[in-house]
Protein backbone atom coordinates (compact mmCIF):
# COMPACT_ATOMS: atom_id res chain seq x y z
CA UNK A 1 0.00 0.00 0.00
CA UNK A 2 1.37 3.45 -0.94
CA UNK A 3 1.89 6.17 1.66
CA UNK A 4 -1.01 8.19 0.21
CA UNK A 5 -3.42 5.25 0.39
CA UNK A 6 -2.25 4.37 3.87
CA UNK A 7 -3.04 7.85 5.17
CA UNK A 8 -6.33 8.05 3.29
CA UNK A 9 -7.34 4.75 4.89
CA UNK A 10 -6.37 6.09 8.33
CA UNK A 11 -8.46 9.23 7.79
CA UNK A 12 -11.44 7.20 6.54
CA UNK A 13 -11.40 4.69 9.41
CA UNK A 14 -10.58 7.07 12.25
CA UNK A 15 -12.51 10.17 11.18
CA UNK A 16 -15.05 9.52 8.42
CA UNK A 17 -16.56 6.28 9.73
CA UNK A 18 -16.99 7.45 13.37
CA UNK A 19 -18.47 10.75 12.15
CA UNK A 20 -20.88 8.92 9.84
CA UNK A 21 -21.93 6.55 12.63
CA UNK A 22 -22.49 9.52 14.94
CA UNK A 23 -24.60 11.41 12.39
CA UNK A 24 -26.75 8.39 11.58
CA UNK A 25 -27.38 7.62 15.25
CA UNK A 26 -27.82 11.18 16.53
CA UNK A 27 -31.31 11.79 15.09
CA UNK A 28 -32.68 8.59 16.63
CA UNK A 29 -30.64 8.12 19.82
CA UNK A 30 -29.41 11.53 20.93
CA UNK A 31 -25.91 12.78 21.68
CA UNK A 32 -24.59 10.30 24.32
CA UNK A 33 -25.74 7.16 22.52
CA UNK A 34 -24.59 8.58 19.18
CA UNK A 35 -21.14 9.03 20.70
CA UNK A 36 -21.23 5.42 21.83
CA UNK A 37 -22.25 4.36 18.31
CA UNK A 38 -19.28 6.27 16.85
CA UNK A 39 -16.91 3.98 18.77
CA UNK A 40 -18.21 0.85 17.03
CA UNK A 41 -16.29 1.32 13.74
CA UNK A 42 -13.08 1.92 15.71
CA UNK A 43 -13.56 -1.14 17.91
CA UNK A 44 -14.42 -3.30 14.89
CA UNK A 45 -11.40 -2.03 12.97
CA UNK A 46 -9.00 -2.59 15.86
CA UNK A 47 -10.36 -6.11 16.48
CA UNK A 48 -10.12 -7.03 12.78
CA UNK A 49 -6.64 -5.54 12.55
CA UNK A 50 -5.46 -7.41 15.61
CA UNK A 51 -6.95 -10.74 14.52
CA UNK A 52 -5.81 -10.54 10.90
CA UNK A 53 -2.45 -8.77 11.09
CA UNK A 54 -1.55 -9.06 14.78
CA UNK A 55 -1.29 -5.29 14.60
CA UNK A 56 -2.37 -2.80 17.27
CA UNK A 57 -3.57 0.43 15.68
CA UNK A 58 -2.30 3.18 17.98
CA UNK A 59 -4.08 5.95 16.06
CA UNK A 60 -7.46 4.21 16.36
CA UNK A 61 -6.77 3.64 20.05
CA UNK A 62 -6.08 7.36 20.51
CA UNK A 63 -9.29 8.36 18.70
CA UNK A 64 -11.24 5.77 20.71
CA UNK A 65 -9.81 7.16 23.94
CA UNK A 66 -10.85 10.68 22.92
CA UNK A 67 -14.38 9.51 22.12
CA UNK A 68 -14.68 7.67 25.43
CA UNK A 69 -13.53 10.81 27.24
CA UNK A 70 -16.23 12.76 25.41
CA UNK A 71 -18.75 10.12 26.42
CA UNK A 72 -17.64 10.39 30.04
CA UNK A 73 -17.96 14.18 29.83
CA UNK A 74 -21.65 13.85 28.94
CA UNK A 75 -22.26 12.57 32.48
CA UNK A 76 -21.46 16.08 33.72
CA UNK A 77 -24.20 17.59 31.59
CA UNK A 78 -25.70 17.22 28.13
CA UNK A 79 -27.11 20.73 27.70
CA UNK A 80 -25.80 22.77 24.73
CA UNK A 81 -23.41 24.81 26.90
CA UNK A 82 -21.85 21.71 28.49
CA UNK A 83 -21.60 20.07 25.09
CA UNK A 84 -19.79 23.14 23.74
CA UNK A 85 -17.19 22.74 26.49
CA UNK A 86 -16.90 19.00 25.96
CA UNK A 87 -14.84 18.89 22.75
CA UNK A 88 -12.15 21.41 23.70
CA UNK A 89 -11.76 19.80 27.13
CA UNK A 90 -11.20 16.39 25.54
CA UNK A 91 -8.70 17.76 23.01
CA UNK A 92 -6.86 19.42 25.89
CA UNK A 93 -6.63 16.08 27.71
CA UNK A 94 -5.25 14.47 24.56
CA UNK A 95 -2.74 17.32 24.30
CA UNK A 96 -1.62 16.63 27.86
CA UNK A 97 -1.16 12.96 26.89
CA UNK A 98 1.17 14.06 24.08
CA UNK A 99 3.19 16.22 26.46
CA UNK A 100 3.40 13.58 29.20
CA UNK A 101 4.70 11.06 26.66
CA UNK A 102 7.82 13.22 26.27
CA UNK A 103 9.12 11.86 29.57
CA UNK A 104 9.08 8.35 28.08
CA UNK A 105 11.87 6.81 26.05
CA UNK A 106 9.66 7.02 22.96
CA UNK A 107 7.09 9.85 22.58
CA UNK A 108 3.53 9.33 21.41
CA UNK A 109 4.21 10.36 17.80
CA UNK A 110 6.75 7.53 17.53
CA UNK A 111 4.08 4.94 18.33
CA UNK A 112 1.54 6.56 16.00
CA UNK A 113 4.07 6.59 13.14
CA UNK A 114 5.25 3.05 13.83
CA UNK A 115 1.69 1.77 14.01
CA UNK A 116 0.93 3.23 10.58
CA UNK A 117 4.17 1.97 9.01
CA UNK A 118 3.79 -1.53 10.43
CA UNK A 119 0.91 -2.10 8.03
CA UNK A 120 3.58 -2.48 5.36
CA UNK A 121 5.05 -5.42 7.24
CA UNK A 122 7.11 -6.20 10.28
CA UNK A 123 10.38 -5.41 8.47
CA UNK A 124 9.22 -1.86 7.73
CA UNK A 125 8.51 -1.33 11.42
CA UNK A 126 11.90 -2.77 12.35
CA UNK A 127 13.59 -0.46 9.82
CA UNK A 128 11.79 2.48 11.40
CA UNK A 129 13.06 1.40 14.83
CA UNK A 130 16.59 1.22 13.45
CA UNK A 131 16.33 4.66 11.85
CA UNK A 132 15.13 6.19 15.13
CA UNK A 133 17.98 4.48 16.97
CA UNK A 134 20.75 5.34 14.49
CA UNK A 135 19.60 8.82 13.48
CA UNK A 136 19.36 11.20 16.45
CA UNK A 137 17.90 13.92 14.22
CA UNK A 138 14.90 11.72 13.39
CA UNK A 139 14.31 10.88 17.05
CA UNK A 140 14.55 14.61 17.84
CA UNK A 141 12.01 15.47 15.13
CA UNK A 142 9.55 12.93 16.54
CA UNK A 143 9.89 14.55 19.95
CA UNK A 144 9.44 17.99 18.40
CA UNK A 145 6.28 16.86 16.61
CA UNK A 146 4.93 15.40 19.87
CA UNK A 147 5.65 18.64 21.72
CA UNK A 148 4.09 20.85 19.03
CA UNK A 149 0.91 18.76 18.87
CA UNK A 150 0.70 18.71 22.67
CA UNK A 151 1.13 22.46 23.05
CA UNK A 152 -1.20 23.13 20.11
CA UNK A 153 -4.02 20.98 21.49
CA UNK A 154 -3.68 22.37 25.02
CA UNK A 155 -3.64 25.95 23.69
CA UNK A 156 -6.69 25.21 21.54
CA UNK A 157 -8.43 23.80 24.62
CA UNK A 158 -7.72 26.87 26.75
CA UNK A 159 -8.81 29.36 24.07
CA UNK A 160 -11.99 27.49 23.09
CA UNK A 161 -13.06 26.99 26.72
CA UNK A 162 -12.48 30.72 27.34
CA UNK A 163 -14.55 31.67 24.28
CA UNK A 164 -17.49 29.39 25.14
CA UNK A 165 -17.41 30.20 28.85
CA UNK A 166 -16.97 33.96 28.46
CA UNK A 167 -19.70 34.32 25.82
CA UNK A 168 -22.08 31.69 27.19
CA UNK A 169 -25.32 31.55 25.26
CA UNK A 170 -23.97 33.53 22.32
CA UNK A 171 -24.27 31.51 19.10
CA UNK A 172 -21.32 33.41 17.66
CA UNK A 173 -19.16 31.90 20.41
CA UNK A 174 -19.86 28.40 19.11
CA UNK A 175 -18.96 29.48 15.57
CA UNK A 176 -15.75 31.12 16.78
CA UNK A 177 -14.88 28.01 18.80
CA UNK A 178 -15.39 25.77 15.77
CA UNK A 179 -13.37 28.05 13.48
CA UNK A 180 -10.54 28.07 16.00
CA UNK A 181 -10.66 24.26 16.18
CA UNK A 182 -10.42 23.82 12.42
CA UNK A 183 -7.71 26.46 12.22
CA UNK A 184 -5.52 24.79 14.85
CA UNK A 185 -6.02 21.29 13.47
CA UNK A 186 -5.42 22.51 9.93
CA UNK A 187 -2.23 24.33 10.91
CA UNK A 188 -0.92 21.34 12.85
CA UNK A 189 -1.71 18.98 9.97
CA UNK A 190 -0.04 21.18 7.34
CA UNK A 191 3.02 21.60 9.58
CA UNK A 192 3.18 17.83 10.15
CA UNK A 193 3.10 17.09 6.42
CA UNK A 194 5.80 19.71 5.87
CA UNK A 195 8.01 18.07 8.52
CA UNK A 196 7.39 14.61 7.00
CA UNK A 197 8.36 15.92 3.59
CA UNK A 198 11.51 17.48 5.02
CA UNK A 199 12.44 14.21 6.74
CA UNK A 200 11.85 12.33 3.49
CA UNK A 201 14.06 14.77 1.56
CA UNK A 202 16.81 14.35 4.13
CA UNK A 203 16.56 10.57 3.73
CA UNK A 204 16.88 10.86 -0.06
CA UNK A 205 19.86 13.20 0.26
CA UNK A 206 21.45 10.84 2.76
CA UNK A 207 20.98 7.85 0.43
CA UNK A 208 22.33 9.84 -2.54
CA UNK A 209 25.47 11.00 -0.71
CA UNK A 210 28.72 9.85 -2.46
CA UNK A 211 29.78 7.75 0.51
CA UNK A 212 26.43 5.97 0.58
CA UNK A 213 26.48 5.29 -3.18
CA UNK A 214 29.94 3.81 -2.88
CA UNK A 215 28.71 1.42 -0.23
CA UNK A 216 26.15 -0.12 -2.58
Amino acid sequence: MTIQRRYLLAVFVNLALPWLAYRLAFAHLGHPLALAASTLPLIAWMAWDLARLRHFDALSALVLTSTLLSLAATTIGDDPHSRALEEPTVSGIVGVMFLLSLILRRPLVFYLARSTLSREGNQVALDFDAHCRDRPELAWMLRLMTAVWGVGLVAENVLRVFIVWHWAGDRHALVASRVLQYGVYGALTVWTFWVRRRIRQQELERDAAPGRIGER
